[in-house]
């Protein structure tokens, strides 16, 4: 009896072995392995060119899946920068455009192609038989939704040494374009601040957010692309016929390539009481968790209209006791978008509850016992003021660029072509401290302080440091976020003759046209698609 019952499960064993061995056999034969999932998920003839959806790929996971012209692409659901759904965002040319950040993924591959954000997106296969379209993807990519990560660089060869000085999102994406595009050599990124990379534009809409919270990549990331990253390195000077790059400790680099992302420093007001306690500049995590830490339950006072300004004033509603911002005109902003929508902006911060107050300057600053106590003004009034944030402007980072030889502009940008390099040779810049030629503008240097633009700044410097011959082309793409209201715009607004306002102010369901000479400027609300200019 028991011999029987283990010769009949030896032979179900092996008849379930031999199943599966069928099951490999045949997925193998049809192109599909063990670690791949597949679903028909719709007819050819349901999708109309331009169309998107998304699909269910069985249990395990979803796609984004998309028409154009008679071919099919599937790719991931989400943006890989904060995850927004792409069904929302905008098709055009073989790239979807985020509908949140104006991030662009190629269709075709999953590539990021602008930024924010630093990761591509899975591509996920497409065929087309008998009028059904069937998706196949790796299992664990459709679980996750999103890529493993980066690829790891096998071994550093002491050939070259590229140095990159400054930490923000043009060093990140510099050094992560010199590894993808094969460059094999030492990398060292240096920065005077005591952190790695990490994601600046939510400094000013999350201000008790850590260093750590904020970074752009985990810590193995970098150890992973073999990138050394020097923290609380400031540089002093730099020599660039013999290449060599001076520090704050006294030590100095001597470098094959360089590529300057210094960034820009916060203007100081100086007035009488400026050393006083509870006067803040927002520049860093650490600025951040000051202020949030000392507005709560306080008088505070911000300096500028700005649109760093007005994002402070937001994070601190409902934190601080009372909230006056001090700016020169009526109009926030008035003339980067306009009077009508400036007000906006302004009506929905008074309804918070924040105060404004124009055209009277501060003067000096008072205080107690050496902390501040008030904010006196131009005509002699004062504010209360326990805490007073200023946002009066930035001064790029370069004064130790002075007598290097690299070409600087009176206001102390460096000057850089389409390849993002500087008058000086293997010396290359990005990011806020540059001016270079805007496609969108005929060419003509600009200066654009914006995140996305950063990125796709060191991302073209890092390849033309590995040898690639890559133009700068994007257009500007900017977001801000002011007590709950979300603005976008892309563009470039060097001036406007008239703006055309379509959709409901109030309400900020609208779209803004800046025109100029009969051409349209930049695009404010819903502007993906303009981004693709």
């Amino acid at each position: 009896m028991e011999k029987d019952m283990f010769d009949k499960i030896h032979q179900r064993e092996k008849l379930q072995l031999v199943y599966v061995l069928w099951t490999l056999i045949m997925g193998a034969v049809a192109g599909k392995s063990s670690d791949e999932v597949e679903a028909i998920v719709c007819q050819e003839n349901e999708m109309k060119d331009g169309e998107m959806r998304v699909v269910e790929i069985g249990d395990v996971g979803r796609a984004l899946l998309i028409r154009e012209g008679k071919e099919f692409h599937a790719i991931g659901t989400e943006c890989s920068h904060y995850k927004a759904p792409l069904i929302k965002g905008a098709l055009c040319e073989g790239r979807v455009r985020c509908p949140w950040h104006g991030a662009c993924f190629n269709i075709k591959t999953g590539d990021i192609e602008d930024f924010p954000g630093l990761d591509g997106i899975p591509k996920y296969k497409v065929e087309v038989n008998d009028g059904q379209v069937k998706v196949r993807g790796n299992r664990a990519m459709l679980k996750a939704g999103r890529l493993p990560g980066v690829s790891p660089c096998a071994a550093v060869k002491p050939h070259a040494t590229y140095l990159i000085i400054g930490g923000g999102g043009a060093a990140a994406t510099c050094v992560e374009a010199l590894r993808k595009e094969g460059f094999n050599g030492r990398i060292i990124m240096t920065t005077k601040e005591d952190c790695r990379p990490y994601d600046r534009p939510k400094l000013s809409k999350a201000m008790e957010s850590s260093a750590e919270s904020l970074a752009l990549r985990k810590p193995d990331t970098y150890k992973q692309l073999r990138v050394e990253v020097w923290t609380n390195m400031e540089a002093t000077a730099i020599d660039t016929a013999a290449k060599n790059v001076s520090f704050a400790d006294g030590s100095n680099v001597h470098y094959d390539k360089v590529m300057l992302a210094t960034g820009g420093r916060p203007q100081v007001l100086n007035i009488p009481g400026a050393d006083l306690k509870n006067i803040f500049y927002l520049r860093t995590p650490a600025d951040g968790n000051a202020i949030s830490k000392s507005c709560r339950g306080k008088s505070a006072v911000v300096i500028g209209t700005s649109f760093i300004g007005l994002e402070v004033a937001a994070f601190m509603v409902g934190k601080a006791s009372s909230i006056t911002v001090v700016g020169r005109s009526e109009v926030p902003l008035k003339n980067v978008l306009g009077e009508k929508i400036g007000m906006v902006i302004r009506n929905h911060l008074e309804d918070k509850g924040v105060k404004f107050v124009f055209a009277n300057p501060p003067a000096e600053f008072i205080g107690k016992n050496g902390a501040l106590s008030h904010v006196k003004l131009s005509d002699g009034s004062q504010l209360p003021a326990d805490i007073c944030v200023l946002g009066v402007g930035v001064t790029p980072n370069t004064d130790y660029l002075k007598g290097s030889g690299v070409e600087l502009l009176s206001s102390g940008h460096v000057i850089v072509n389409k390849q993002m390099k500087s008058s000086s040779n293997d010396v290359y810049a990005a990011g806020d401290i540059v001016q270079f030629p805007l496609f969108m503008a005929e060419d003509q240097l600009c200066n654009i302080q914006h995140w996305q633009m950063a990125g796709m700044h060191g991302s073209v410097a890092g390849s033309n440091m590995a040898g690639k011959s890559v133009d700068i082309h994007s257009v500007p793409f900017f977001w801000t976020a002011i007590a709950g209201k979300n603005l976008r715009f892309a563009g470039h607004n060097a001036g406007y003759d008239d703006i055309i306002i379509d959709g409901d102010l109030d309400a900020y369901k609208f779209i803004a046209f800046y025109t100029k000479r009969d051409s349209m400027g930049w695009v404010e609300r819903l502007v993906s698609k303009m981004s693709v200019l």
